[in-house]
């Protein structure tokens, strides 16, 4: 079998640019589109589906739609990975579902932003029930061009060296795709005077779906499967695969951590829009100039988490991440709260735009840090819990894995989604926002706990 060459793994990494720019539209506007706040509807966002908290007392529409379509999601994970491990295809077993997927997948997520129906109240109906369709569509598809790219990712990498790498790169290519993406109102803001905030933001949306379609084929092009993989289709079914996976009891502990990780980053991620605009005070774009600032300062702190990371392990390198994600999430939650009447002497002195400003930056600069440290690292200890369960069975189930890994962390997701959309209309002048923050710190926290159980030295033993 060949090594994988390092021009070879940046363009295999490509493919994770696209996708992460696809994904990136749906868990950065999504909510923010269907559940638009003061400032957005003043800027002309209509309300296109039902509003509050009306489905039994406790569940919005869209929180319920996008739990749903997480929930989706995750349960379709396990069985597309079956799919994938058991493919015969003489292209290998990953590449395939690459080639035919990727087309569909950025077709629906454009499709997601497209609810037709005027917004009457039988339209707004009928506008949720399109959504929850394009949701579930979008969620399906995503998965059948995922699993299996992930799954190539472990197969395709022989060493630590090569794995190392190889996440790197699909950790720097997903945080620009994801940055990319955070550039949409820089884009839409200008066109919005002309052609309408909606349209201007589908507009743009497109222009990203066919920038996306094209880095997704580029693995399929590059690629050829069968030169650096020469594992077997799998003849296990998927149940029976996945209790298998989870007897790896390193591997439960990493998912558990996991799944804490995933809610409060969800939560998080999907109230950024609401904790610029309507706890820190500042326009809609810099939204954008925030997140890309994060992701920019993420990218000079690669080369040291690798260095460091070959000193002190992968496991102490999250746990610090967790703990920093605990800070910066709490330090949201306070933000704001002192830019009325009890800000007598920033007011005075004209500060109020600088102070709001400064919160702003804090969060970004400090969340830049274990925004890569997350991006690069738990990747790799799928990875090597995947490497670790071949050595010790002689099965090959990366794909089940990988999918096991995100059936989990999807499920977090689901639970993300119902939590924020719930807590975000808890009180006012932001009140429910402040709750949302503060949940996404404490849950950070437990995952960072449950971490400290996973035996990364006896893994790395065996697969060294």
């Amino acid at each position: 079998m060949k090594n994988l060459s390092k021009s070879k793994i940046w363009l295999f990494a490509v493919g994770q640019f696209g996708w992460a720019l696809l994904s990136g539209l749906i868990g950065t506007y999504l909510v923010n589109f269907y559940l638009p706040g003061e400032a957005d509807i003043s800027s002309g966002q209509p309300v296109l589906i039902p509003q509050g908290r009306i489905i039994f007392g406790f569940l919005t529409v869209i929180g319920l739609v996008t739990a749903l379509g997480r929930l989706f999601d995750a349960v379709t994970d396990p069985l597309i990975a079956s799919l994938s491990d058991k493919c015969k295809s003489k292209d290998g077993r990953r590449i395939p579902f690459l080639k035919w997927f990727a087309l569909p997948f950025a077709v629906a997520t454009v499709l997601v932003f497209c609810a037709p129906f005027q917004a009457t109240e039988t339209g707004k109906i009928l506008n949720a029930i399109w959504l929850c369709v394009m949701v579930l569509a979008y969620y399906f598809l995503i998965t059948c061009y995922c699993t299996p790219y992930t799954a190539l990712y472990s197969e395709i990498t022989h060493t630590e060296n090569e794995r190392m790498l190889a996440s790197t790169a699909i950790s720097f290519t997903f945080i620009v795709g994801q940055a990319v993406g955070y550039m949409g109102p820089i884009f839409w803001c200008p066109l919005s005077e002309s052609m309408g905030r909606v349209t201007a933001i589908r507009t743009i949306f497109v222009i990203f779906a066919i920038i996306a379609l094209i880095c997704m084929y580029i693995p399929v092009l590059v690629i050829k499967e069968k030169d650096y993989v020469d594992a077997k289709p799998s003849q296990v079914g998927m149940f029976e695969s996945l209790g298998k996976t989870f007897k790896n009891k390193s591997f439960r502990i990493f998912v558990a951590s996991d799944i804490f990780y995933w809610i409060g980053l969800t939560m998080f991620q999907t109230g950024i829009p609401y904790f610029v605009k309507e706890l820190i005070g500042l326009p809609e774009a810099w939204q954008s100039l925030l997140l890309i600032l994060m992701t920019a300062v993420s990218l000079l702190f690669y080369i040291p988490i690798n260095h460091f990371t070959k000193l002190i392990g992968k496991k102490k390198m999250v746990l610090f991440a967790f703990f920093m994600f605990t800070i910066v999430f709490t330090f949201t939650a306070f933000t704001g709260l002192f830019h009325g009447n009890d800000a007598t002497l920033i007011n005075f002195f004209g500060l109020l735009p600088v102070y709001k400003l400064v919160q702003g930056l804090i969060v970004a600069v400090c969340g830049a840090l274990p925004m890569a440290i997350f991006g690069i690292l738990p990747q790799a200890m799928v990875a090597d819990c995947a490497v670790y369960d071949y050595k010790i069975t002689g099965e090959s189930r990366q794909g089940m894995f990988f999918a096991a890994r995100t059936f989990c962390f999807k499920l977090g997701q689901s639970i993300a989604m119902v939590l924020f959309t719930s807590l975000a209309t808890l009180g006012s002048a932001g009140f429910g926002f402040r709750v949302a923050a503060m949940t996404a710190a404490i849950l950070c926290f437990l995952g960072g706990i449950i971490l400290m159980f996973y035996n990364e030295k006896m893994i790395l033993k065996e697969i060294a």
